[in-house]
């Protein structure tokens, strides 16, 4: 076995050798290759027509890659030809693609009209709602139900120049009497702090007289409303020093002007005692309380709504208290909900002996308009 060695390497030797010779002759290698539009209509299996840019697109399923093949066999060919893509991709550019579809091209985003947006229509709308609601809160006898909490310091009270608190807490209820005429009630439940006027006195808190009134209003769109009704006086004080101890009665009234920016106008009324404490003075008081209400912008607005009072039972030269003064007010909201309020100051030019001197009225008052 070890002799037949040096013959097999031999033979192997002279294999390797001849077998390149032999492929040589039967495939002779290629001259050239070329990419030239000439060659592309010899082989129309491997290649494509040239066409210019207008007709690249038209004919976008064609390949764009060309090969010589004129000395490769068929077969050799045809591989070449499969290895090629065959529905190349084209990226437009958003030109071409508008030229192609006929549609011509769109911003992305439309330009916006500042004199239109809804934005500026939901300002309006609002300014007009918080201004119609601002007329409402000033006109005592508005369709809107409302809860003031109007608390009044009187200062410089007695010969001891005491001061003096009464919250009053006012809710103001309407009710549609039918399709012509409202009703709305005002009730004024006082919480008094009443000073000693004298060394010998007492101090006294607790609640005061109650104050019904109910305003018969016909229903209109005019500037002007008006009501007319009852007032009611209850003996519900706490304390003797804080009320008159009768039952009382009498006519109420009320017009207003509503005349943006102004609201403008006057709440009257007299009660006389019909029953009571028979040892207690009767009474016979008389109000009148005007107001005038100038609006601003957000909401603000100038205000002067002094309280004047007449006791017809005093003495000459102590019947009438005639304050003077004003304020500013504002409505706004506390989370969703709408509040209006009002700080004013009044010195007294005209007082019964023993009355304040002059006052500090705050009011807050919550407002809960219909849907």
């Amino acid at each position: 076995m070890y002799r037949l060695l040096p013959g097999l390497a031999l033979f192997s030797g002279l294999f390797c050798l001849l077998t390149p010779i032999a492929i040589a002759q039967q495939v002779p290698a290629p001259s050239s290759t070329s990419l030239s539009p000439k060659n592309l209509s010899d082989e129309p299996q491997a290649s494509i027509a040239h066409s210019d840019s207008s007709d690249l697109l038209a004919k976008s399923k064609q390949t764009v890659t060309t090969v010589e093949s004129s000395r490769f066999n068929a077969k050799l060919s045809h591989s070449a030809a499969d290895l090629l893509p065959i529905e190349p991709t084209y990226t437009l550019t958003s030109a071409q693609a508008e030229v192609n579809s006929g549609v011509e091209s769109q911003p992305a985003f439309a330009e916006s009209n500042p004199e239109s947006t809804p934005d500026s229509a939901d300002k309006t709308e609002a300014e007009k709602a918080a201004a119609t609601l601002a007329q409402k809160a000033q006109n005592p006898i508005a369709n809107l139900i409302s809860l003031p909490f109007q608390n009044n310091t009187n200062f410089g009270v007695g010969n001891l120049n005491r001061t003096q608190n009464t919250l009053n807490i006012q809710p103001v209820i309407p009710f549609d009497l039918n399709e012509d005429w409202l009703i709305v009630s005002r009730t004024i439940l006082p919480i008094i702090y009443q000073p000693a006027l004298t060394q010998t006195q007492e101090s006294h808190f607790g609640l005061g007289d109650l104050n019904p009134s109910l305003f018969f209003v016909p229903k209109n769109n005019s500037k002007i409303t008006w009501g007319l009704g009852p007032v009611f006086l209850l003996p519900t004080a706490t304390a003797q020093s804080l009320g008159t101890g009768k039952w009382g009665i009498g006519p109420t009234a009320v017009i207003v002007l509503t005349d943006a920016p102004w609201v403008v106008g006057a709440l009257a009324n007299n009660i006389w005692s019909i029953a009571g404490d028979d040892s207690r003075p009767d009474v016979s008081q008389f109000l009148l309380q005007p107001f005038i209400n100038y609006n601003l912008a957000d909401g603000w607005y100038l205000v002067s709504s002094p309280i004047i009072t007449a006791n017809w039972k005093a003495s000459s030269g102590n019947q009438w208290t005639v304050p003077i003064g004003g304020g500013f007010g504002k409505l706004f909201r506390i989370g969703r909900q709408p509040v209006n309020a009002t700080l004013q100051a009044y010195w007294n030019v005209e007082k019964p002996t023993g009355g304040a001197d002059w006052l500090i009225r705050f009011q807050f008052q919550l407002l809960f308009p219909k849907n």
